[in-house]
């Protein structure tokens, strides 16, 4: 008995997953394509369960497939099957973008916790300056203001100890002390609000 033409033929078996790579190993376009079709959706839902963010997945799952084409001479049937060596490829660079966000992550908190280190020569130099300028505003003073400030401020005494050690009464050791303090304000510029 002849076949007849109008029968329509049986379609051939598509490629098995690991024959499809072993032909991508071998540069054909065509396979990959195939591959591709076939391990795309489970590379990316593997990627999206592990990386969470879809953009993310989509990216990692693009980086894995083309690691796949690069490196499909590489797979060994004899070590497991062709989508489980795919689906490791994906894994590992799912959980190396996970890692690598995770690690810029904490560098960023990192550098946002950190102290300035505090410059202690400009500190110095500007303490020094500061000083020089109480020096000469503490030169413009009545001699009178000068040592009741300088007893009070620097020596830490009292009024009353700077009243008695000046030989003066209180209320003029106050309103010397007030006035000196209103000049050296002027004096060094400062503003009160």
């Amino acid at each position: 008995m002849a076949a007849r033409d109008d029968q329509p033929r049986p379609l051939a078996p598509a490629p098995a997953t690991g024959d499809l790579l072993t032909q991508v190993a071998r540069g054909d376009e065509a396979a990959f394509v195939k591959l591709y079709d076939e391990l795309a959706p489970r590379v990316y839902g593997l990627c999206r369960r592990i990386v969470r963010d879809p953009a993310q997945a989509e990216e990692v799952a693009q980086e894995a497939l083309v690691e796949v084409w690069r490196t499909a001479g590489r797979y060994d049937p004899a070590k497991g099957s062709a989508s489980a060596w795919v689906l490791t490829i994906a894994h590992r660079r799912a959980v190396d973008r996970v890692r690598a966000e995770q690690a810029s992550t904490d560098r960023e908190r990192r550098v946002a916790t950190e102290e300035v280190p505090y410059d202690d020569v400009v500190e110095q130099a500007t303490a020094r300056l500061e000083r020089q300028q109480v020096r000469r505003c503490l030169q413009g003073l009545t001699d009178l203001q000068r040592e009741a400030i300088t007893l009070a401020y620097y020596r830490g005494y009292s009024y009353r100890e700077v009243a008695d050690l000046l030989g003066a009464g209180l209320p003029t050791v106050k309103t010397r002390m007030r006035d000196g303090l209103i000049r050296l304000r002027d004096c060094l510029g400062v503003s009160f609000a």
